[in-house]
């Protein structure tokens, strides 16, 4: 932002994390600028059937009688030239006035008293609550809590001058976001693809095929055997502590919560530990066994799976399947198997339940998987292994530059709306 030319006067804020803001610049509280309501329960007596000049308060067909500031709507609907804050810390602005938004519990409302245009304001409380740590601050933010939080306030034309630059410059950043975004989709695509066309149909695109006799396989090669994961090892539903357990070195521990979030197809490194003396209450797992989620929140994700291929004592907590194979199969393809896409969708039809989606050891021993023969499997693991890291280095580079894509944009809306840039010649 070094081309970009500061104030020419400047004046200390009072609040130690801004330091100073232009000169003619003013910093007053939210409250003095807008009325904050909480989407919810209406608050007793707040609102009246009779017309009123005191406030003009978007959400409601008729105007508020309290000298109240903040409470809570009344119906759970806002208009245009509103701000929302919901309870991630996630920035909204109301654009369209012939339209009405959901004000939903945990949302907040902040309607500008003057009526004048505040999108100005919407960047300004997004660069506040960045500072103040992002969503995990604000998880909580109630209307008392936002309302003394101090806000700048230039003059109203010097506003627009600055959401005009912010909206064409957050525009471009926030394209190449969503483009490289969806680069990224695609990438995961193509290996999902490229690991399921392996562990269906193999390496060679000459070798004979045969129907494999499962609907959602289709053809395998014709040295190539279907079969339920019960021929292959033994299903069992491990045990296991909470996350209370854990500490920061020791035994390694592959919780439930890690094949959703850290694991895919195998498990290299353990993200969990326990102290040994915990070991007994839980369930050892060995180089090569299966680890399947036995519980989430949807159908399409139940039954994630990963192979262990630690090289230390190992365990996993509870919530767990472990499949502990007692035949000769390569374990980097079984970890590519279990949770290719013929897989994923067997899981899913075995998933049972609503609110949280179960799987359990009966109905995995039922899962099949084409298995190929002993050197074939060795092959397809490799090629596998060499093939995803490759898109995977991708991948990590795209998301870095997503990274410091929104790290930009939010070092350019601070810039913007604290004064340490000049954008009045900007339009």
């Amino acid at each position: 932002m070094s081309h970009y030319k500061p104030y020419p006067a400047y004046k200390d804020s009072g609040i130690e994390w801004i330091g100073e803001v232009p000169e003619h610049w003013k910093v007053v509280s939210l409250l003095h600028l807008f009325n904050i309501k909480a989407g919810g329960d209406l608050k007793k007596d707040f609102y009246s059937e009779e017309k009123t000049e005191e406030y003009s308060y978007p959400i409601y067909t008729n105007s508020i009688k309290s000298n109240e500031a903040y409470g809570f709507t009344s119906k759970p609907f806002f208009k245009a030239n509103t701000i929302t804050v919901t309870g991630r810390g996630e920035i909204g602005y109301a654009i369209y006035r012939d339209h009405e938004y959901d004000a939903i519990i945990r949302l907040l409302v902040l309607t500008p008293k003057n009526n004048k245009p505040c999108k100005y304001f919407a960047y300004c409380i997004n660069s506040i609550l960045v500072f103040f740590g992002g969503n995990t601050a604000v998880s909580q933010l109630s209307t008392e809590q936002i309302s003394p939080y101090k806000i700048f306030c230039p003059p109203f034309p010097e506003q627009q001058s600055i959401v005009s630059f912010l909206d064409r410059q957050t525009a471009r950043i926030d394209a190449l976001i969503t483009k490289k975004t969806r680069f990224i989709e695609l990438l995961k695509e193509k290996r999902q693809a490229l690991i399921t066309h392996a562990v269906t149909k193999g390496l060679d695109p000459n070798v004979k095929m045969k129907d494999s006799g499962v609907e959602w396989i289709g053809e395998v090669p014709e040295k190539w055997e279907a079969v339920k994961i019960s021929h292959i090892g033994k299903l069992t539903k491990a045990n296991g502590g909470s996350k209370q357990d854990n500490v920061d070195s020791g035994i390694s521990c592959i919780r439930y919560g890690d094949l959703y979030t850290t694991h895919e197809y195998i498990i290299r490194k353990s993200r969990s530990y326990i102290e040994e003396g915990k070991l007994d209450e839980y369930t050892a797992i060995q180089y090569g066994d299966a680890l399947f989620a036995a519980s989430g929140e949807t159908f399409e994700d139940i039954g994630r799976s990963a192979v262990n291929l630690l090289k230390e004592d190992a365990c996993c907590g509870g919530d767990v399947i472990v499949l502990k194979p007692s035949k000769d199969i390569d374990p980097l393809f079984l970890g590519y198997a279990l949770d290719s896409i013929p897989s994923k969708y067997q899981k899913a039809l075995m998933g049972r339940g609503y609110t949280v989606v179960h799987i359990y050891t009966e109905q995995l021993r039922d899962l099949i998987v084409a298995v190929p023969p002993s050197f074939e499997q060795k092959t397809i693991g490799i090629a596998l292994d060499r093939q995803t890291a490759r898109i995977d280095l991708i991948i990590e580079k795209t998301q870095r530059s997503i990274d410091l894509l929104r790290e930009r944009r939010s070092a350019l809306i601070t810039a913007a709306v604290t004064g340490q840039i000049d954008l009045r010649e900007t339009i």
